[in-house]
């Protein structure tokens, strides 16, 4: 089980959507999963974020470039 999703992203408006859709899954799913802003440059370049905005569940990383739709997030 998930127990943290990163949002990595320097604060641009596609990387607060990003962050703002993930909230709202957790909290619609009920879940007990801490979701993070990652705004610091080493932070994304040590997860090897190459383009923003970024997402990672538990560290790992598992879409860049692009905010995913609810749906995909919720299956994932």
């Amino acid at each position: 089980m998930i127990k943290s999703i990163q949002v990595y992203g320097p604060g641009c408006t596609n990387c607060q959507k990003l962050y703002k859709l993930a909230t709202e899954v957790v909290s619609e799913l009920g879940n007990d999963i801490k979701v993070e802003k990652v705004e610091d440059l080493n932070g994304m370049l040590a997860a090897g974020v190459m383009r923003t905005p970024a997402l990672a569940f538990d560290g790992k990383l598992v879409s860049q470039g692009k905010i995913p739709a609810a749906a995909t997030l919720k299956n994932w």
